[in-house]
């Protein structure tokens, strides 16, 4: 591994501290001022605050180059109550940094401090510090407000921890990682009436009941079983007393897929369900349905210069090519979108004690911080190479 310029033990200084006080989307104020702070204290070329509100891109060039390439961490928090027990833990009831974006972020400072002292490559380095990826979108929202227009490059990187992978182990897709998150709401309207007399009404709660297995055989009948999609219902609610049947019940849930042709035709077929179904049972129906994160692909030639980096830094026996994708979604997808790129998966452990993304229990494991930096490093160093001096 590369000797860093800097030590586990500022990471952490910094990493708890950001764990301490977390914030929410578009919230990040406390956050994005560390960031700031930091970057200018290391000598960055430029720091730049306020895209996406609370986003910030550090500029650090060497040599003549006109090469660069963009490196992103996302910053927000979630809306959940921590229940680790470190004595780290967030000072802010009911916030909590359960998705590790408090590493990401410790990471990507300490690769702006080694390579703001190093400069051993040549052309630019954007710092990218995304506001908002916990389903509010802040990476369309910083691309909206000029960022590659801003920091022109030639490629994006993410990088996110991974319970599921030993520490210090890494996962490189060179297509699919993560995939596209959309959200329905399903209204049936029915004619309430006494539940004692249901013949007098149109009951909306069996209809909605009715409805929910149809939508799985979307799913389980009609998508071929080897491309990956899943439909969830995740909420139900209807009526408020239990001896009224309600005029109306609703439900709502997420479909997540990577095939947009696939996407498109699930969520025509919701459609004619909602209408059949609801019909069959003398309701009226109506289906919102709003199309989330894109899926997150990799574009193949980056993903093998990630997958070299990361072989560099932690063994090419701990490098796992192309593991199966997750259905969980990304906002970093709007970005490689735009841009090539590769967002790559960094092992921390604990999957297996419980401490997995998002839950009460997960905390970041600090050990992974000096992996992450040297794996920035390296991947900067290999991709902006500096020429060899004249002779």
């Amino acid at each position: 591994m590369t000797r860093l310029e800097i030590d586990l033990e500022t990471l952490v200084a910094w990493r708890r501290d950001l764990h301490r006080h977390p914030e929410l989307a578009y919230e990040e104020h406390r956050t994005a001022a560390f960031v700031a702070e930091r970057l200018h204290e290391f000598g960055l070329d430029e720091v730049h605050t306020g895209l996406a509100g609370t986003g910030v891109v550090g500029v650090l060039r060497a040599g003549r180059g006109n090469d660069a390439i963009g490196l992103r961490a996302d910053m927000d928090a979630l809306p959940i109550t921590e229940a680790s027990g470190v004595p780290w833990a967030s000072a802010r009831r009911g916030l909590m940094h359960a998705c590790g974006h408090d590493g990401h972020t410790a990471m990507l400072l300490g690769a702006a401090w080694h390579l703001a002292r190093t400069r051993r490559f040549e052309g630019t380095v954007y710092f990218i510090f995304q506001p908002a990826e916990e389903g509010r979108a802040g990476a369309r929202r910083m691309i909206e407000d000029g960022l590659f227009a801003r920091f022109p490059m030639r490629a994006v990187f993410g990088l996110h921890n991974w319970p599921w992978l030993p520490l210090g182990e890494f996962g490189v897709h060179r297509g699919e990682v993560m995939a596209a998150a959309d959200r329905f709401e399903i209204r049936l309207r029915g004619r309430g009436c006494h539940a004692a007399m249901p013949h007098l009404g149109r009951d909306p709660v069996v209809a909605v009941a009715a409805l929910i297995q149809v939508l799985q055989s979307l799913i389980s009948r009609e998508t071929d079983p080897l491309r990956p999609a899943v439909l969830s219902v995740t909420r139900i609610r209807a009526g408020d007393a239990f001896n009224v049947v309600p005029d109306e019940a609703e439900c709502l849930g997420t479909v997540r897929i990577f095939d947009p042709a696939l996407r498109a035709r699930i969520r025509a077929r919701m459609a004619e369900v909602v209408d059949h179904v609801a019909a069959a049972h003398g309701c009226s129906g109506s289906l919102d349905y709003r199309e989330g994160y894109p899926p997150t692909v990799n574009s193949a030639a980056e993903a093998e210069e990630a997958a070299a980096a990361a072989a560099a830094v932690a063994g090419a026996e701990r490098v796992h090519h192309d593991p199966p994708p997750s259905m969980g979604a990304e906002d970093f997808a709007f970005m490689l979108e735009q841009k090539p790129g590769a967002y790559v998966w960094m092992g921390i452990g604990g999957a297996q004690e419980g401490r997995i993304l998002h839950s009460p229990r997960y905390d970041f494991d600090d050990r992974a911080l000096e992996t992450g930096v040297a794996y920035w490093v390296e991947l900067v160093e290999r991709l902006l190479p500096r020429r060899a001096a004249a002779r």
